[in-house]
């Protein structure tokens, strides 16, 4: 039996960001922590946006940019490895300056790489999580977990996306063709306009207006 597609076209970006929220809303929870975060790495600039934010700084923090490599989140955006710090203080990577521009300064940050086609595309992060015990995961391991189900949730959606483009220019070409065929036959039989043609041609005409 055929599944019906669930997206109209202008659901897909808030099912992306529902999708989004709900992985740092489990990772906040799960790791007891101030604060969950996902940038996604812009594709034409490379800087890190924060797209989604559980926590601190949830009501002002999503939208915000910071240049490529800036960072914790920049070094496992760029290297595709997945970092804790424990002492933010003892890694050179870290941005002070980006951190208080959040209004947050953690003492830890754990960061996993989202990954498509072995492309970092985002970076999930988790700010000063706490000492309790999850179960036999470590916790690089399970906030790498939660990294690969938003990066195939958010390949699902993509390869959507692209579908549904594909065959928007489909339509777009089969409709194309029809009105050529009707503006051919305006003029037939002799140079007389076809009424009928040019009826559908001016109907045609106002929808797309």
């Amino acid at each position: 039996m055929a599944v019906r597609d669930p997206l109209p076209p202008g659901d897909v970006e808030l099912t992306e960001r529902r999708l989004l929220m709900s992985v740092v809303e489990v990772a906040r929870h799960v790791f007891d922590s101030a604060a969950a975060s996902i940038f996604l790495v812009d594709g034409d600039t490379g800087e890190l946006v924060f797209t989604a934010v559980s926590g601190k700084g949830e009501g002002h923090l999503p939208g915000t940019r910071f240049p490529q490599g800036t960072g914790i989140a920049g070094w496992v955006a760029a290297s595709g490895q997945p970092m804790i710090a424990d002492d933010v203080e003892e890694v050179a990577y870290f941005a002070r300056y980006a951190a208080e521009a959040t209004g947050y300064v953690p003492s830890s940050i754990m960061a996993a790489p989202l990954i498509r086609y072995e492309e970092c595309i985002g970076v999930l992060e988790v700010l000063d999580r706490s000492d309790a015990l999850r179960g036999e995961l470590a916790d690089v391991d399970l906030l790498s977990l939660l990294a690969t189900q938003a990066a195939c949730g958010l390949e699902l959606l993509l390869r959507w996306r692209h579908t549904h483009a594909a065959a928007a220019v489909s339509r777009g070409d089969d409709l194309r063709t029809m009105l050529e065929r009707i503006a051919s036959r305006v003029l037939s039989g002799g140079g007389t306009p076809n009424p009928t043609a040019l009826t559908l041609l001016v109907a045609a005409d106002e929808l797309l207006a």
